[in-house]
């Protein structure tokens, strides 16, 4: 016992990830599809938005922002994917939940900021200063910590969240998802009506964008759904503060504009799972049912009479059509405890997925091995 725990000593001190035997998560409680697997690949604390980018002779460097810590790390993966050292490159921050990575850089949102930190993979022991892309985004809190990403057209999208449970903001400056240029110096507004957005991609072949949102609280355990929205161009509406749902007038606002002003969403969701993290699967790891459909991470509710969320779900398209919505891994939830709740999910090179978890502070790994495993 005195050598494992010297052991796991030495692992924190020198940075690295601790081994999945020394985490003692009950992965055990968590309930996959036959032929799938979980495993711990790292702790991270308060992971959140992962992003990966080339890292030294072959290997990745696994990005991951957070929500409370204020800080960002990187996780440097080998060729193989096993987890190595664990850095810091960026601490102080208010609320760095969004990292995206392009051309050696880093890009990272911090409520009202937009940072760039360049040639990062080079200097994950010593980072560098960062470059401010904008500062002039809104300050508040209340929905405003930011996923982020680069779309296919080039431009980085940036969601600003409704300053408020329900109110009437201003719509070119909240409940909306931006975008903008690589040098930060042009901004859009591309989808408007969005109450809050923390994760998006775009579908393989058609490029156009998918997101999640969150609805509105304080209706009762059971409505508004989130939302699984679809956004083929810009200029769209989703409803905020108006229309929940597609379907249900808001109390206060919904007199003022009907739910047909407004584009419907592709899939409603359940209500208060808090679905953030999204991504098309691009792999060819998992079996061809999977391949370029949505997973979801549920981060879980905290305003319902009993919880619900806590896992990850799966939407089956048929080209721009959602034909289901099904659990895909559960078991952060038992009974009325979370242990776990993931918010985001990314696609490795090898086709496996990656699962943040900022609850457990845990980054892990999901495998399909076959249906006989």
């Amino acid at each position: 016992m005195r050598r494992l725990l010297s052991m796991i000593a030495l692992l924190v001190l020198s940075g690295l990830a601790l081994p999945a035997a020394a985490a003692e998560l009950p992965l055990n409680t968590l309930r996959l599809p036959p032929g799938f697997t979980i495993e711990l690949l790292a702790r991270v604390p308060n992971a959140r938005q992962m992003a990966l980018g080339p890292g030294a002779q072959g290997g990745q460097v696994l990005y991951v922002g957070s929500m409370h810590e204020g800080k960002v790390h990187a996780l440097e993966l080998s060729r193989e994917g096993r987890a190595g050292a664990l850095h810091v490159v960026a601490s102080g921050l208010d609320r760095p939940v969004g990292v995206a990575w392009r051309d050696g850089s880093l890009y990272v949102s911090a409520i009202h900021r937009i940072l760039r930190f360049d040639r990062i993979a080079d200097n994950l022991a010593r980072p560098p200063k960062p470059v401010v892309l904008r500062d002039d985004l809104p300050r508040e809190s209340s929905h405003g910590w930011k996923f982020i990403a680069f779309g296919p057209d080039g431009w980085l999208y940036v969601p600003v969240g409704a300053p408020c449970n329900i109110c009437q903001p201003d719509p070119d400056r909240y409940a909306n998802i931006l975008r903008l240029s690589v040098d930060g110096r042009q901004l859009e507004v591309f989808a408007r009506g969005v109450r809050n957005s923390v994760g998006f991609d775009w579908q393989p072949g058609s490029g156009e964008l998918w997101f999640t949102e969150n609805g509105r609280d304080r209706l009762g355990d059971d409505i508004p759904p989130d939302e699984l929205n679809h956004a083929p161009r810009p200029g769209l509406h989703f409803g905020y503060p108006y229309c929940h749902g597609g379907t249900l007038p808001d109390p206060e606002f919904g007199s003022l504009r009907p739910c047909s002003d407004f584009t419907p969403p592709a899939q409603a969701l359940g209500p208060h799972v808090a679905a953030l993290g999204m991504r098309f699967y691009t792999g060819s790891q998992f079996p061809a049912a999977y391949r370029g459909q949505i997973i979801i991470a549920e981060h879980g509710s905290w305003n319902r009479s009993r919880r619900i969320g806590y896992r990850l779900s799966l939407v089956t398209l048929q080209g721009a059509r959602a034909l289901s919505y099904a659990p895909f891994v559960t078991g952060w939830l038992q009974g009325e405890a979370a242990w776990g709740r993931p918010a985001d999910v990314l696609v490795a090179p090898d086709g496996s997925l990656l699962v943040s978890d900022d609850l457990a502070g845990a980054i892990y790994r999901i495998r399909y091995t076959g249906a006989g495993s």
